[in-house]
């Protein structure tokens, strides 16, 4: 992320997180280098100095919801999945504070340590600083999966908890638009469902721009926005969706093979995975991923949220549609 030219911080926004931060840091913290990052519509992302009265300095993250948030909870909920999350192994940020807090803080906030690497999936993939690490990443990202499904399913209460067919194809028919392929698809997902297979925490984002990496491997998982119980394939199959390779030709985050991605999974306690079931969930999130770009769009078209990002997002729509018009019969 980059720094966004606010016109100076929010009022009292520095004299919230400070006021926040004391029990971690103590009487007397200060926040210092408030700069505001580029991020989605409904939320906003600070970097920032927490500065102890002992002179000892922390380089932290706020992430906070804007005014009139639905769901103040979300964030802590957030805070609490990544907390659960670290305790398995995976590698996460430190939460310092979250919750729903005073002023600028009263729609939900999250505050954790600042991880230092990339997430700009275009570098990853072709900038030589990765060359050594790029060979190793599919099979990390299985290791680091099996760790998030080995999270209790109650660790974290208010988990949506349904049928991600059913919910996705709400959305589709919320759109109040025809668009056959992907109706085409979603036919085809409910004619040709695997057998049930075990419920576990599903991160529901797993992919680039959500993965913070150096040199040496994956730093960070970021962004349980999307996070419910379900099957844990949704989160493997995800992370093969064409729209994460970003031109690069190898399945997996465009960075490696379904082999080693199984490979990592497999070897990290999560039992064998079902190649035909895997498969089937890919097609699920080529059309979920479709269904997501026209409900960005919609946002931007009904003036719900104005945003030229939104309206990008909604004009890629024709890829999954033609992915998904490859994948099936």
């Amino acid at each position: 992320m980059t720094e966004k030219d606010t016109g100076g911080a929010e009022d009292g926004l520095a004299d919230c997180l400070a006021s926040v931060l004391e029990e971690p840091f103590g009487t007397g913290t200060r926040v210092e280098r408030l700069s505001r990052m580029t991020a989605g519509a409904s939320r906003v992302t600070w970097a920032f100095d927490a500065v102890a009265a002992d002179g000892e300095r922390h380089g932290l993250v706020l992430r906070a919801d804007t005014p009139g948030s639905l769901d103040p909870g979300a964030l802590p909920r957030e805070a609490a999945l990544m907390r659960a999350a670290a305790a398995q192994g995976v590698p996460s940020p430190h939460v310092f504070a979250s919750g729903v807090g005073p002023g600028s803080l009263s729609s939900g906030y999250v505050v954790m340590s600042r991880v230092e690497g990339e997430s700009l999936p275009p570098r990853i993939l072709r900038d030589p600083a990765f060359a050594d690490v790029r060979p190793r990443l599919a099979r990390r990202c299985g290791e680091i999966l099996a760790a998030v499904h080995r999270v209790p399913p109650d660790a974290v209460a208010g988990l949506p908890d349904e049928d991600e067919l059913d919910r996705w194809r709400g959305v589709l028919s919320g759109t109040g638009r025809p668009q056959p392929a992907l109706e085409y698809a979603a036919r085809w997902l409910d004619e040709n469902r695997p057998p049930p297979s075990r419920r576990t925490l599903v991160h529901g984002d797993f992919r680039h721009g959500n993965l913070i990496i150096g040199p040496e491997g994956v730093r960070a998982l970021l962004d349980w926005e999307l996070a419910h119980v379900g099957d844990p394939l949704e989160d493997l199959a995800w992370l093969c969706v064409k729209a994460w390779r970003f031109g690069a030709p190898l399945p997996v985050g465009g960075f490696g093979s379904v082999e080693d991605l199984i490979a990592g999974y497999e070897s990290a306690g999560a039992g064998p995975v079902d190649r035909e079931a895997l498969a089937w969930w890919q097609v699920f999130g080529t059309f979920r991923w479709g269904v997501i770009c026209l409900h960005q769009a919609r946002r931007h078209l009904t003036g719900a949220t104005r945003s030229v990002e939104l309206a990008a997002i909604g004009r890629r729509v024709c890829e999954p549609e033609w992915d998904l018009l490859e994948m099936l019969p």
